[in-house]
């Protein structure tokens, strides 16, 4: 090695040696940002009080997809960024969630910017089809939670059952962990409750796997049906009927199912007025808020009736028993139920509401206090709204 180099070295040394620190600084400040991330909390709610809409528009176009089918929501806080997931099993785009960013107003929501928009992948790496070419390995996707933790979005899909005479098709609801490009991680496994059966036990069909919530800092997960499992009782009907539901809770850690709760659903909204009008209620998503307190959000159709009803409940957990020892509730009628509190029936407020099926807290308004942000599905039609309505959360 030559003088010249060796005094070059020296020179640099004190400088190097500070940069050096430096990059280690930086490098464990990201660690620790992401090791350190706590889950939004707002479990003191007295009231919620609209503050105003914006519709993405019908058939609106972004990265050669169309956007709409938008059934899960969830914030970041630290990246102020939304992630939205679309429900197309395939059919127009392949199955796909979006990131986006949403700025809120004192009277209601100033703009949302879509920035990307990514593939969710099998394990094999490929993209989901449809269920015209092949309906056993399509996927319906419904809910959405990203994890500051682990920088990665959880996602649950609803299966499918079909059974009559001419097929039988059996697909069992998912819970799938991906990377921020899709990229298929691992996944959850489910209790045995949830598989799809040709006899009537288990999942309905469309009445499953709805809605997704972390909680306790992202070291448990919730999923709620969004109808009545088979064996557990009835639908919900248009007087209190019992309909109950389960929710299911997940440790993370160890990738196992650890409880399951009974949650109530009111009636539903609105008789038909015709002889073959659909309608149904059911839980479209949940959001954990702290202190076993979780919102959820009851949807009510009734197929000729304009727009749905939508209730948001406070529901608590904390003297719900756990049933996941108990393989019919029609069978156990006194069950402890997850007890609910309504907040807010948006009917009213008098204007259209459509298919909400996705809920998040936002980030904090300017008054100090803390926002929720509901999303509805217009399920691609030309006669729905893909609605994106923010509220102010009152403790």
């Amino acid at each position: 090695m030559s003088a010249i180099f060796l005094r070059y070295l020296n020179s640099k040394k004190y400088a190097f040696t500070a940069l050096f620190f430096c990059f280690l600084l930086c490098s464990s400040c990201a660690v620790r940002h992401h090791t350190t991330a706590k889950q939004l909390q707002q479990p003191d709610i007295s009231a919620l009080r609209y503050i105003g809409k914006s519709v993405i528009p019908n058939a609106f176009e972004f990265s050669k997809t169309t956007v709409g089918g938008l059934s899960g929501i969830d914030y970041d806080p630290y990246t102020d960024i939304y992630y939205m997931l679309s429900d197309d099993r395939s059919s127009i785009n392949p199955a796909r969630f979006y990131t986006a960013k949403i700025k809120l107003a004192d009277t209601g929501i100033a703009d949302i910017k879509f920035n990307s928009v990514h593939f969710l992948k099998q394990k094999d790496g490929r993209i989901y089809p449809g269920a015209k070419e092949n309906i056993h390995k399509a996927t319906d996707p419904e809910a959405i939670r990203f994890s500051p933790v682990h920088q990665n979005i959880v996602w649950s899909s609803e299966g499918e059952r079909i059974v009559d005479r001419r097929d039988t098709v059996l697909v069992d609801p998912t819970i799938i962990f991906s990377n921020l490009k899709g990229k298929f991680l691992n996944s959850v496994p489910l209790p045995d409750n949830l598989r799809m059966q040709v006899k009537e036990s288990g999942p309905r069909r469309n009445g499953v796997l709805e809605g997704l919530s972390y909680a306790n800092n992202f070291k448990e997960l919730y999923a709620s049906m969004e109808e009545p499992l088979y064996q557990d009782g009835p639908q919900s009907a248009f007087a209190p009927n019992g309909a109950l539901v389960r929710i299911f809770r997940f440790d993370l850690e160890g990738k196992r199912p650890t409880g399951e709760f009974a949650y109530e659903l009111d009636p539903i909204a609105h008789k038909p007025k015709t002889e073959n009008a659909d309608y149904n209620n059911g839980i479209p998503d949940i959001l954990w808020i702290g202190e076993q307190k979780f919102l959820v959000t009851e949807r009510s159709y009734t197929s000729d009736h304009r727009g749905t009803t939508i209730k948001i409940f406070l529901a608590d957990f904390s003297t719900a028993e756990d049933i996941k020892d108990i393989p019919s509730l029609i069978k156990y009628p006194q069950v402890k139920k997850v007890s609910k509190k309504l907040l807010l029936n948006l009917d009213d407020l008098g204007m259209y509401i459509d298919n909400v099926e996705g809920a998040t807290l936002g980030p904090v308004l300017n008054n100090g206090n803390r926002s929720l942000i509901l999303i509805a599905d217009n399920n691609f039609s030309k006669k729905q709204q893909a609605q994106v309505i923010l509220f102010e959360i009152i403790p």
